[in-house]
């Protein structure tokens, strides 16, 4: 009995330590589409997401950040501007130059700036982003792993963050 009992325990141990090395996953597929969501309030007015412009990272420790475009169309001018998606994180994000708490923001690309705003649309994050000239194929929205960090890519503009 004792014996079955540390088996079982030595198991635990094993798979707990197997699961924390597994890290952080970019989700593709079904996992993506369970966790994307089809609207999104922002600005005192929902919008469309386009699911298949969206992603997702689940952290080693189960936490979410998701990002997708929104078809902005409904917005005036000076907020389709600024805004192109949503950003949804339940970690703590730093970026090159800016730190994000766990919360649901607007996010967009503009000048060579990377632009994080509150579902109010107050500026609350604003650093520079990056082009990838030698990227080939450039998408409207794509996440990569980058060293410890990722890349947010909408085209061939970016920006780096890590999720704590």
């Amino acid at each position: 009995m004792m014996n079955s009992r540390l088996k079982t325990a030595g198991l635990a141990v094993l798979l707990a330590l197997f699961c924390a090395q597994a890290g952080a996953q970019i989700l593709s597929g079904d996992a993506l589409k369970k966790v994307i969501p089809s609207t999104y309030f922002f600005a005192g007015q929902s919008a469309a997401v386009q699911t298949r412009n969206s992603v997702a990272l689940k952290s080693a420790g189960g936490h979410f950040v998701l990002a997708g475009l929104v078809d902005t169309s409904g917005y005036s001018t000076a907020i389709q501007e600024k805004y192109q998606g949503y950003f949804i994180t339940e970690s703590k994000i730093t970026f090159d130059g800016g730190k994000l708490d766990p919360g649901q923001y607007g996010f967009g690309f503009k000048d060579g700036k990377f632009l994080m705003m509150n579902v109010a649309a107050t500026d609350v994050v604003s650093v520079s982003s990056k082009n990838d000239e030698q990227l080939k194929h450039a998408v409207p929205l794509k996440l990569e792993k980058d060293g410890d960090g990722y890349r947010l890519y909408a085209g061939k503009n970016y920006v780096g963050f890590k999720a704590e």
